[in-house]
């Protein structure tokens, strides 16, 4: 019997280019403009108007995915990300004697 190994083990999932959080980026941007379209064709809109909207959405979020994906590659969005979350300088406003305060042992029985 001849058994087919998987190479792609460990490897992040690849479509057409697009790698890891730029796909679901993708689909869910995708996903929501398919939906507002919806929306706005059972409000009443032009149906003109709902796919120039629709077109226009989705070349919108396939060119900015891809440009994402191309400028900050595979983990450089999280990175950029976690970066504005991290603070530039740790401020200490505490005076000193508090972090020198001594407090006694308990006595064991």
């Amino acid at each position: 019997m001849k058994y087919h190994i998987n190479k792609g083990v460990g490897r992040t999932v690849e479509f057409k280019g697009l790698k890891a959080q730029y796909l679901f980026i993708f689909a869910g941007g995708l996903l929501g403009t398919l939906i507002f379209v919806m929306i706005l064709y059972m409000a009443g809109v032009n149906s003109y108007i709902c796919l120039l909207l629709g077109a226009g959405g989705a070349s919108l979020i396939i060119w900015q995915t891809f440009s994402l994906n191309r400028k900050y590659g595979e983990y450089g969005l999280m990175k950029v990300s976690a970066r504005k979350k991290h603070p530039r300088y740790i401020i200490c406003r505490k005076p000193i004697y508090r972090y020198l305060k001594f407090t006694p042992k308990s006595k064991a029985v």
